[in-house]
């Protein structure tokens, strides 16, 4: 069968080649592709800067946000053909590490996890894979056209979780929510924003495109000056950027008792001047928290397909603003202006 391959740690080596077909020691049920969305990661990965493949293998299949159909599965599981269902990106390391043995591999101690299209896994980006009836989430049929939104979705599921957690530290009835990024992390963390009844706010730099209005008729404020110059003293942030100079203003713009979340990943070697004696001074005496999250356990799938599930589909649906055939899959990575999520359809 066909996949969308690379060869780790060498730039440019993205084809797609023939690969045998999954076994059952890939799990026991098999998945039809539907479509893989795209993402910074995926790029990274292309260009050699990271990913690791399957031992043994001297190629990676790419593809972690991912939406298939089941085509077989077994007797007694929850599951039946024709059921949509994403595959769950990460898995435990073999050991496992406390976390891992808790469910919680998202949380690793060890990292020795596994992760599907990026470190020592095949991804989804092929014609059929398997998984064992763990290592998947049934979704909704009515989000066929969007489901591949989950998994970037769970990113934002679980900064949500740990934001409500951290606030139980002491009293906590957040009003108004600071987005920095309208990209589809950001723009699904406004989403969530808004299902919980708060102010949300978001910042990017387009001015045109879809963005402005996604946030728009989300019911959120669209803001294309900077969250310092906006004046807005949120109790919660979510950076979803990695732009170093953007998440320094995340992390003091903040108002009493503020909890940021760090979502974005930045590239390294530039610096960015900063005041730390301000930061600590304006962090200890504002009760401020600060903290980064990566990745998801299943709770979190299981809380993204429910906020999917609750969202106006035909506002999903513009998130994904292009579609591109598998045979064409060269055209999915050239980047145009007014892309906010690319999805390759199988």
């Amino acid at each position: 069968m066909l996949a969308l391959t690379i060869t780790p740690g060498v730039a440019d080596s993205l084809e797609v080649r023939e690969v045998p077909a999954p076994t059952r020691d890939e799990g026991e049920v098999l998945v039809d592709a539907l479509s893989v969305g795209l993402c910074g990661t995926d790029v990274e990965i292309i260009a050699g800067e990271f990913g690791a493949a399957p031992p043994g293998q001297d190629y990676l299949v790419l593809g972690h946000e991912n939406l298939g159909r089941v085509a077989e599965a077994p007797a007694g599981s929850d599951l039946v053909a024709g059921d949509l269902v994403v595959g769950i990106v990460r898995r435990p390391d073999p050991v496992p590490c406390g976390a891992c043995a808790a469910g919680e591999w998202d949380m690793c101690l060890n990292g020795r996890y596994s992760e599907h299209g990026i470190k020592e896994l095949d991804g989804f980006a092929r014609q059929q894979w398997r998984a064992d009836p763990d290592a998947l989430v049934k979704l909704d049929p009515g989000l066929e056209r969007v489901g591949v939104l989950l998994e970037p979705a769970t990113v934002v599921a679980k900064a949500w979780e740990q934001i409500e957690r951290i606030g139980q530290r002491a009293y906590f009835e957040p009003m108004t929510v600071a987005v920095t990024g309208a990209g589809p992390v950001g723009l699904l963390a406004a989403l969530i924003g808004i299902q919980r009844g708060l102010e949300v706010h978001v910042y990017d730099v387009l001015t045109e495109g879809p963005k402005p209005a996604l946030v728009r008729d989300l019911g959120a404020t669209y803001h294309t000056d900077s969250l310092q110059d906006s004046q807005v003293r949120p109790d919660v942030i979510i950076e979803c950027t990695g732009v170093a100079p953007v998440i320094l203003e995340a992390i003091t713009g903040g108002g009493l008792n503020a909890i940021t979340c760090l979502t974005g990943i930045s590239g390294v070697g530039r610096k960015t001047p900063i005041d730390l004696g301000d930061l600590n001074r304006t962090a200890v005496l504002q009760n401020e928290v600060i903290f980064g999250t990566v990745n998801a356990n299943k709770r979190h799938y299981t809380a993204a397909g429910e906020a999917l599930a609750a969202a106006d589909t035909s506002w999903l649906e513009r998130l994904i603003t292009r579609r591109v055939s598998i045979d064409n899959f060269r055209d999915a990575f050239d980047q145009q202006d007014d892309d906010v999520k690319v999805v390759l359809d199988f």
